[in-house]
């Protein structure tokens, strides 16, 4: 375990109901663990998406320097180790105890103090508002109870909340169904979920948050530019279709950044 900056809580169980749901047991698997950056993060296209990743993180966020951020299905810790970089005291929550394993020795590597614990994203073992911001990216997609997940991501922090989702309003939306096509006939796929907007923004304001910016990602599935292999290429396509204004009615995967609502 890295150096802590808190005491570690409880771990919260994960409920029998969930504990078959792929988004456990997926990433339990040690080899998942160990190439799931290469997969997701390999490759000029998977560079990009780093990149964009952590800039649009650090700017939604601001300032961390000081600052208490959990990161909430952490995986093998890339955001959290970019907020240590910029200051932030992380500590990164995941159910898989074999991608945390991955994070806290890229932790060690770097000599960050980041706290890596399990935990259940439904279920986070910390008090009201005990953070000041509170983030999850690729996360609410896969989970099993999602709205669950965001009231959990909303009660810790004090002041902000950063995640992602694909958009119902793109062609995420093909993706999706097929995948969930194929889970109900045995394959083994992550059958994640789209998102509208509208829902999105109603389960915020539940727990007191509103909406600042947003970020939009891509037009094209990201599989597509993967296949294409072309980091110019991708700015190309995507810099033109954002000029005509699609990436604004169909970009995903979507970031959102909300803040709590003064009193």
């Amino acid at each position: 375990m890295s150096a802590a900056t808190r005491p570690d809580p409880p771990v919260a169980a994960v409920p029998a109901e969930r504990a078959d749901h792929y988004s456990y047991t997926a990433y339990a698997d040690p080899r998942m663990a160990e190439n799931f950056d290469r997969v997701r993060f390999g490759g000029p296209i998977g560079g990009l998406l780093l990149e964009t990743q952590e800039r649009v993180l650090l700017e939604f966020l601001g300032d961390v320097r000081g600052r208490e951020v959990l990161d909430v299905g952490t995986g093998t810790g890339r955001a959290a180790l970019t907020l240590a970089r910029a200051g932030a005291r992380v500590t990164g929550v995941d159910a898989s105890g074999e991608m945390l394993r991955v994070a806290d020795d890229r932790a060690r590597r770097e000599a960050l103090a980041i706290t890596f614990q399990e935990g259940d994203a439904h279920a986070l073992a910390f008090p009201d508002r005990s953070f000041d911001a509170a983030i999850s990216l690729r996360v609410l997609m896969h989970t099993p109870d999602w709205r669950v997940c965001l009231g959990e991501l909303c009660r810790v922090a004090r002041e902000r909340v950063v995640f992602d989702y694909p958009a119902t309003a793109s062609v995420a939306l093909l993706q999706s169904i097929g995948r969930r096509v194929g889970a109900r006939l045995g394959r083994r796929v992550e059958a994640y979920r789209v998102f509208r907007q509208g829902e999105i923004v109603h389960q915020l304001e539940r727990h007191g948050f509103e909406v600042r910016r947003v970020h939009r990602q891509f037009v094209l599935p990201i599989a597509l530019h993967k296949v294409i292999g072309s980091r110019r290429a991708t700015e190309t396509i995507e810099g033109i279709l954002a000029a005509v204004g699609l990436l604004r009615l169909l970009g995903s995967p979507v970031t959102v950044v909300a803040e709590r609502c003064r009193s």
